[in-house]
């Protein structure tokens, strides 16, 4: 109080009094002062748990000798109302009176670690609000792998597991240093590529259940520190991977209609036998962290709000006990544009109640305090989803104190950041996975011998760094174009370049200055294709054929040119290139997707033959007229009456341009069932303790199906059997090759796949060396298919296990 105070205090003679003896004290300076200031506010800690702070030390929470489902109740039990809601968000603000720092969930890290999202900037650290403090970053770079529709066609998990540990121990490295502040990454993508227009399908391993499938689980495995095989998982995470979008997710922006209102119309029978089987592996085999709902709706249901996938079968059936996100403002549109909720708060309660955890944006953060006052929402729906985030956040250890001094992943620095180890990897990637599709004559490769001869290269592609990295993509180490990487195999002088197109669009062409450069030289490549501008998010295409006036460039340099043209493609989805294929004076083709920032040296190594092609085809090439079938039929099935010609390899009956599976090499190699422990079944003597359900397959005729879920688990592994397959190089090159063993049954009908992956093994062999593959098959799981109910179930008849042109007689009896 002051002379002003009591001036104002002329009412109450003896406050008067009062307040100038108070004033004289302070004007004589006998006190310092009588009330104290307030203390100053708690400031956000950096960590939570900190060894530094006292106060923390008694709270059981941050005991590491419990148990973490103990230490996470314990400190959802010290939370306010208002404390929850505020973590229901990617961008969780700090509880300092707990010594909870912030932290940003949201991080990318499909093919190396990101710029995309909020967890990770090249160009700073972040400070304690969250800034970032530019120009202080250590690490200005990270290791760009190839985009994961190429690395898919390697065909090899223990690649595709070393890539991801690589990312992870690159991510450890920036939060170390400052440069993260999450560990939390929303990859991989393992939606099916079902329709070849889906922009995102570059992200994805492809359109075969098993073989994305399996790139999840070895991904997850490799992001979360765990190894490679093994049922025994670590309470510790090096870094969480996030299996997304679920589910039935392959549609962005086709002719008007968006992910965001779009209603995928799936039966039972396709999600139990094509969008599920990688969200299952990734949970059950892969044991993820986290799972990431979709924008759309599945047979009306918005996906986040789905309590049968979320709850029901991802927690229920399959055991998940990591956090369930939703994809970036997925919650709002379930209110507009969607109209599923009549309300803010009954979107929020939708979600909630359905089994998901955190909102990637502020939805859930602001409208669920007033779902709670109109009773849409409990505390108790809340403190479960607080559970399921922070066990996350304590097993990265980011409850441990200083988690960059604490534990092992704390001595990752810098210096890991762009080894040699991991730029050597991205070039094996790479080399190892581009798809040799046609070789005329042995066109290729070009002889190093023949260095004095003259080369042109071609094409808005050649001299572009940045279409070599795909969409998700980071800041690279180091990265070479095409054109730079082909000019170090040739002679200065004795290489012209020329872009052909005024760019990827190709809306307008120099051909006569193209041509006359293609008549002057020995060896012509054309880099062509496609590029973010063309497909990526929020961007499906309408046409399957290169842009523009590409392909009559194509056919222009390969008419001019002396000898038949090397063409390169690089696009995520595929392209109809039938004309190319056909054409003799197109003597190769290569696809080499979005190769990474070592894909142009790989592709120089491959033309000129320091490297052996290997890679096949993770997607069927459709040609042009495929783009009459609408994106949105979700059917995956061929209807013959109305001419529907179904999807993907495993159905689709029309025309391709290139088959799923296939690929080249400058090798050939030869298969032989040397081994296969059974190759009879009888369902009447071997399934006598099992109910038979007789189901009408077609018109024509009744086949017996027994249902696998009814043998159980033990009498299924019973009856494993190993088959193996010897694989030789017959020819003069050594290379890497993947061996695919596929299922076919003479049972052909609309409801049967024509055949099935069943599983693939990738192996080194020189010149005219033979190696031995042995494969463990499953009838309950490679023998199946799903019924119309969505249940998996066993035909009798004859089966073939099917490698290259090889095969073997499987009888399964009634």
């Amino acid at each position: 109080m002051g002379a002003q105070k009591c001036e104002r205090a002329t009412h109450l003679p003896t406050t008067i009094i009062i307040c100038l003896i108070f004033t004289t004290i302070l004007q004589l300076g006998l006190v310092n002062s009588v009330i104290p200031p307030p203390p100053p506010p708690p400031q956000p800690p950096l960590f939570a748990c900190d060894s530094a702070n006292p106060h923390t030390k008694s709270y059981p929470f941050c005991n590491p000798q419990l148990p973490i489902n103990k230490r996470v109740k314990d400190l959802v039990s010290r939370l306010t109302l208002d404390e929850k809601i505020s973590q229901l968000t990617n961008s969780a603000p700090p509880i300092p009176r707990l010594g909870v720092p912030a932290y940003e969930w949201w991080s990318e890290s499909l093919h190396g670690v990101s710029r995309h999202g909020r967890g990770y900037r090249f160009n700073g650290t972040f400070a304690k609000d969250g800034s970032v403090l530019n120009g202080t970053a250590t690490v200005k770079a990270a290791t760009m792998f190839p985009q994961i529709i190429l690395t898919a066609s390697s065909f090899d998990s223990q690649l595709w597991y070393r890539i991801a540990k690589a990312i992870a121990t690159e991510a450890r490295a920036m939060y170390n240093v400052g440069q993260g502040k999450g560990l939390t990454f929303w990859a991989p993508n393992i939606n099916i590529f079902r329709d070849p227009r889906w922009g995102r399908g570059q992200e994805t391993p492809g359109e075969d259940p098993l073989l994305t499938s399996t790139y999840g689980v070895s991904y997850v495995r490799g992001l979360q520190g765990y190894t490679f095989h093994g049922d025994k998982i670590s309470d510790r995470l090096q870094a969480s991977a996030c299996c997304k979008h679920f589910t039935a997710h392959d549609l962005d922006n086709w002719h008007g209609i968006t992910r965001f209102t779009f209603d995928a119309e799936v039966s039972k029978q396709d999600l139990a036998d094509t969008f599920q089987p990688p969200f299952q592996s990734c949970v059950e085999q892969g044991h993820a962290s986290s799972i990431m709902c979709a924008y759309n709706r599945v047979n009306g249901i918005p996906s986040c709000a789905h309590q049968d996938f979320l709850t029901d079968t991802a927690r229920g059936k399959w055991h998940f006990d990591g956090y369930i996100v939703s994809d970036c403002n997925a919650v709002p549109i379930i209110y507009e544009p969607q109209k599923y909720a009549k309300t803010p708060e009954d979107a929020v309660a939708a979600v909630l109640s359905a089994g998901m955890d955190l909102e990637c944006g502020p939805y859930t953060q602001t409208y669920t305090k007033s779902a709670i006052n109109q009773k849409k929402v409990t505390e108790k729906q809340i403190d479960r989803a607080l559970k399921n985030s922070f066990s996350v956040r304590m097993r990265l250890g980011l409850f441990d104190g200083d988690p960059r001094i604490n534990g092992s992943f704390g001595k990752i620095g810098p210096e890991q950041v762009c080894s040699e180890e991991h730029q050597n990897l991205a070039l094996e990637a790479a080399q190892n996975s581009i798809v040799l599709l046609k070789n005329n004559n042995n066109l290729l490769p070009l002889s190093k011998s023949k260095t004095n001869s003259t080369l042109a290269v071609i094409g808005p592609n050649a001299d572009s760094l940045e279409v070599l990295l795909g969409n998700y993509e980071g800041f690279p180490c180091k990265s070479t174009t095409i054109l730079q990487a082909l000019q170090s195999y040739v002679e200065m002088g004795t290489i012209k370049y020329h872009s052909g197109c005024n760019a990827v669009e190709c809306s307008s062409v120099e051909v006569e200055q193209v041509v006359e450069i293609a008549k002057e030289v020995d060896y012509v490549v054309m880099v062509m294709g496609l590029d973010q501008t063309q497909e990526r998010e929020k961007l499906d295409r309408v046409d399957l054929v290169l842009p523009g006036m590409q392909q009559s460039l194509i056919a222009s340099v390969a008419e001019a040119a002396k000898k038949p043209i090397v063409l390169v493609l690089l696009c995520g989805g595929p392209v109809d290139v039938s004309l190319s294929r056909d054409d003799n004076k197109v003597g190769s083709i290569l696809w080499a997707g979005y190769p990474g920032e070592a894909g142009g040296l790989a592709l120089a190594k491959i033309i000129f033959g320091d490297h052996n092609p290997g890679g096949k085809l993770p997607i069927t090439w459709y040609p042009q007229d495929f783009t009459e079938v609408p994106m949105t039929d979700m059917r995956m099935r061929p209807n013959k009456s109305s001419g529907y010609p179904g999807r993907t390899y495993r159905f689709y009956q029309g025309k391709k341009v290139y088959e799923f599976g296939y690929g080249l090499s400058y090798s050939n190699y030869s298969y032989k069932f040397t081994s296969v422990t059974r190759d009879k079944f009888s369902l009447n003597q071997e399934f006598t303790s099992v109910s038979r359900d007789k189901i009408s397959l077609n018109q024509e005729s009744d086949v017996n199906q027994f249902l696998v879920s009814q043998l159980g688990t033990q009498f299924c592994d019973k009856q494993k059997f190993s088959a193996v397959v010897r694989v030789k190089n017959t020819g003069k090159i050594a290379g890497k090759h993947p061996v695919l063993l596929f299922v076919r049954t003479d049972l052909q009908n609309d409801e049967t796949p024509m055949k099935q992956l069943i599983g693939f093994e990738s192996v080194n062999l020189n010149a005219e060396q033979e190696s031995e593959v042995e494969f463990s098959v499953s009838p309950c799981e490679h023998l199946s298919k799903a019924n119309k109910d969505g249940e998996m179930v066993i035909d009798n008849g004859v089966y073939f296990l099917v490698v290259g042109e090889e095969a073997y007689q499987i009888n399964v009896a009634a």
